[in-house]
């Protein structure tokens, strides 16, 4: 059973990275790129992808984490102990708090406005260049929470193979 774990820890940190790439690549360079490009076609652009990544492989990884990181670490609480355990249940709570409320409560409702507005307006253009700005940073959180993630599940493979 600890083999299964070890590559269960390995399976689902590889996943949190993959989540981490997604995300480091919009706060790296594509944001970087939208924000440059007029307030028109930028904005127009986002919303593209907005609405795209509801067909996303990428969306279902990112939601499947969330219950599997949950469950994980309730495993870990009631059946392991040391360090490996630790690092399971802290790797929930990054991910719970860092990237999964991150984007309910910040990314999410940003989109949502964004979404709602007129890429021809004024309204739009102003807010265009705050939500740039805005959303980067909660995005910056995001990234850093899944590559927290994936470290703490790398790290407890360690651990339990080394055991």
């Amino acid at each position: 059973m600890s083999g299964l774990i070890v590559y269960l820890c390995l399976a689902v940190g590889l996943a949190a990275a993959l989540v981490a790439g997604v995300f480091q690549s919009f706060s790296d360079f594509v944001m970087a790129g939208l924000t440059r490009a007029r307030s028109a076609g930028g904005m127009d652009s986002m919303q593209q992808l907005n609405r795209t990544v509801f067909r996303s492989v990428f969306l279902s990884l990112f939601l499947v984490l969330m219950p599997v990181t949950f469950g994980f670490a309730i495993y870990a609480y009631q059946s392991l102990d040391g360090t490996a355990r630790q690092l399971i249940i802290a790797a929930g709570l990054i991910y719970a708090v860092t990237v999964f409320a991150v984007t309910l409560f910040g990314n999410v409702p940003m989109n949502q406005r964004l979404d709602k507005l007129d890429a021809d307006s004024d309204e739009g253009s102003a807010y265009w260049r705050l939500y740039g700005r805005n959303w980067t940073r909660w995005n910056h959180i995001r990234t850093l929470g899944s590559v927290a993630t994936a470290l703490c599940y790398l790290l407890a493979a360690v651990q339990l193979a080394a055991v």
